[in-house]
């Protein structure tokens, strides 16, 4: 009896459990077009506020935190383009595209070579920022999000959120600008 009654506990316990693991976890979905902003999930508006150090109101567009959310913590790989890994120019180029509908080179040299430059205090939300590691020129890409806070996939967290000027990154710290989008030519004649 007492056996029963113990299985019981420990059934109502690992019910309880899930009930309470599945009323925290919302499912983050990228709502809109690329290109298009749509409001955040509060929730998702309410941490990046927190994260960033802003005000909730200025998380205004849903499908870039939404995204970073989907892949917050995604290690690291060298040539990876998916959930079980990702490099830095992967997620920039993964980033730009599904969030802004921008299509930029796979690779972090040829991607400096897609922006106009700027002033880091003129940088702008989706504008790509360029680190030298390792003494290699353009060897690191992250994507600026806003208040000095840059997303990218660090070699050894994974996808994460990084103050650009954070002493582990602003030494290293070479370029940014804002991409330089192409017009897509149509090849009908007229």
């Amino acid at each position: 009896m007492k056996l029963n009654r113990y299985a019981k506990l420990c059934l109502l316990f690992f019910a309880s459990a899930i009930v309470l693991s599945s009323c925290h976890s919302k499912k983050v979905v990228l709502k809109g077009e690329p290109g298009e902003i749509v409001q955040p999930q509060a929730n998702i508006a309410d941490k990046y506020s927190q994260l960033m150090a802003v005000d909730k109101s200025d998380i205004k567009n849903g499908r870039l935190y939404s995204f970073i959310e989907q892949w917050m913590g995604t290690p690291y790989k060298f040539g990876g383009l998916d959930k079980d890994g990702v490099d830095c120019s992967g997620f920039a180029l993964l980033l730009e595209q599904q969030v802004y509908g921008i299509n930029i080179p796979r690779i972090t040299s040829q991607q400096v070579n897609v922006i106009k430059r700027k002033y880091e205090e003129d940088l702008k939300e989706g504008d790509l920022v360029f680190f030298d590691f390792d003494g290699k020129p353009f060897s690191h890409v992250g994507v600026y999000l806003q208040n000095g806070y840059v997303v990218h996939a660090s070699s050894t967290k994974g996808v994460m959120i990084v103050r650009l000027h954070s002493p582990s990154m602003y030494k290293y710290f070479s370029r940014a600008g804002s991409i330089i989008e192409t017009p897509i030519v149509s090849s009908q004649a007229d």
